[in-house]
């Protein structure tokens, strides 16, 4: 993984991005649109696309995984180093569909931890 010292021109909304991400609790994770509701709330600004955008070029600088979509699931290509970060984190899962993170169990809300 790399860090936040590797880009030392971080865009603010990326920074800002991260910021959130950074937050999230190991073994819980927040959706694109959480993290976009959030930084509106905040900053004024922000949409689920901006946060997929920066989590595609910056997310190796933090918990990457706990970033998923609104169903539960990470881009395909993705989905087997996650479950690694899973597994270590004692992240729920969606029994039938083991590479679906439950989220009736582990979604983080950052609105509710501000």
């Amino acid at each position: 993984m790399s860090s936040i010292e590797d880009f030392p021109e971080l865009p603010g909304h990326a920074e800002r991005v991260l910021d959130v991400v950074n937050q999230i609790p190991a073994g819980r994770v927040c959706t694109y649109g959480l993290i976009a509701e959030c930084l509106k709330d905040r900053f004024g600004t922000g949409s689920a696309r901006l946060v997929g955008q920066v989590m595609s070029r910056y997310g190796g600088i933090g918990p990457w995984w706990r970033v998923v979509r609104a169903d539960g699931t990470l881009p395909r290509q993705l989905r087997t180093d996650a479950l690694a970060h899973y597994d270590d984190e004692a992240t729920a899962l969606v029994w039938r569909h083991p590479t679906k993170v439950d989220l009736t169990r582990a979604l983080w809300d950052p609105l509710a931890d501000a």
